[in-house]
């Protein structure tokens, strides 16, 4: 048998890493090994660490007390099954630790996907323990494993933020302003809100200088706008405020600013993570984490089981399509520069026209 190399992350300082190898455990019935052959690093990752605790990111796969292992979205091969219904060769999309390898408990199996059953994974969104079966499902989605890894995580939660505020009429928003507008989740969301043209809202996006041609090239926002231009922000008309950013001072400024016209303010994502904090005392909507698992929820109950994830992932693999073009997939391997790459998306140093596929 041979080791499993993994790489942690230090749940109190993120900048810290660790390498190690460990040896494989012993297959239960029901489980399977899974070769993690690639995987996605995206700023989603940072937000899954920056919200390992309050969300339950860090319990998918424990790790040693005071270090996490980061979810991340991949493709593995099963090299080893102890459930009847997953063959060994089997493909896998799902989420994964960063690691060389992972062991699942396989539960209720359908031909193109199968539910995780480990009792620890148990109260956890039921979203993050779906791994879909490729063979099972239609070539042209086979065909887009780096995009799915890389997009599609991302791309969903645009389009059920996207259901979410037309779901609630945008609030009766006439603008929607999206922070950290470069990062894929928000340009995902701005191109379907951009599509609802002219009917819909107006689409503004608030991204860095470095990032603005990137996000001018994606054709996506009827306005570009700068951190520090916050008053440009038509504060007359009723708004809904999109933070992918995390950052409380963007935050508390957009409120002050528009007063009660802001009518919503969802939290979504942290690539300014250590500017993060809920605002308080602010005027107009209340800043509320969003939960794209809650939303999704709620359309199955609504629409049934199913419904509206094949919605999003029919929107994803065309948002991924479209943004292929504006993208350069690079691959690294090893830990050292997997370790090296997650500090530069802590750092915002990845470039948004660049997309990590990498492996251990």
């Amino acid at each position: 048998m041979s080791d499993i190399k993994e790489l942690l992350v230090n749940r109190s300082d993120y900048r810290k890493t660790r390498a190690i190898e460990r040896p494989q455990e012993i297959l239960a019935p029901r489980q399977i090994r899974v070769a993690v052959e690639k995987f996605a690093i995206t700023s989603n990752n940072v937000s899954y660490a920056v919200s390992g605790d309050a969300i339950g990111y860090w319990r998918f796969f424990p790790a040693e007390e005071g270090w996490g292992k980061v979810p991340v979205w991949g493709i593995g091969k099963v090299v080893e099954s102890q459930a009847d219904s997953i063959k060994v060769g089997e493909k896998l999309y799902g989420y994964f630790p960063m690691s060389s390898e992972a062991v699942l408990t396989v539960g209720k199996v359908s031909d193109d996907s199968f539910m995780e059953a480990s009792p620890h994974r148990a109260d956890l969104a039921a979203v993050y323990n779906n791994y879909r079966r490729l063979a099972g499902e239609p070539e042209a989605i086979q065909a887009l494993e780096d995009e799915r890894c890389l997009y599609f995580p991302l791309f969903i939660t645009s389009y059920v933020l996207y259901d979410y505020l037309t779901d609630n009429d945008y609030f009766g928003a006439k603008q929607i302003v999206i922070g950290s507008v470069s990062s894929k989740t928000a340009f995902g969301l701005a191109q379907l809100l951009h599509e609802d043209r002219p009917d819909g809202p107006r689409v503004i996006g608030f991204t860095s200088p470095g990032n603005r041609a990137f996000v001018e090239s994606l054709n996506c926002c009827d306005d570009i706008l700068l951190y520090g231009e916050e008053a440009a922000v038509d504060a007359s008309v009723k708004t809904a405020y999109v933070d992918m950013s995390g950052n409380r001072e963007l935050t508390g400024k957009l409120h002050r600013h528009l007063g009660d016209n802001m009518v919503e303010s969802c939290m979504v994502g942290a690539t300014h993570w250590e500017k993060r904090g809920v605002a308080k005392d602010l005027p107009g909507a209340k800043p509320t984490f969003f939960f794209a698992p809650a939303q999704i929820a709620k359309r199955n109950k609504e629409w049934g089981p199913g419904v509206l994830y094949n919605k999003a992932g029919e929107a994803s693999a065309r948002l991924a399509r479209s943004a292929a073009s504006e993208i350069t997939v690079e691959r690294i391997s090893g830990a050292d520069a997997i370790a090296d790459t997650w500090r530069d998306f802590l750092d915002n140093k990845v470039a948004p026209s660049r997309g990590i596929m990498a492996s251990l």
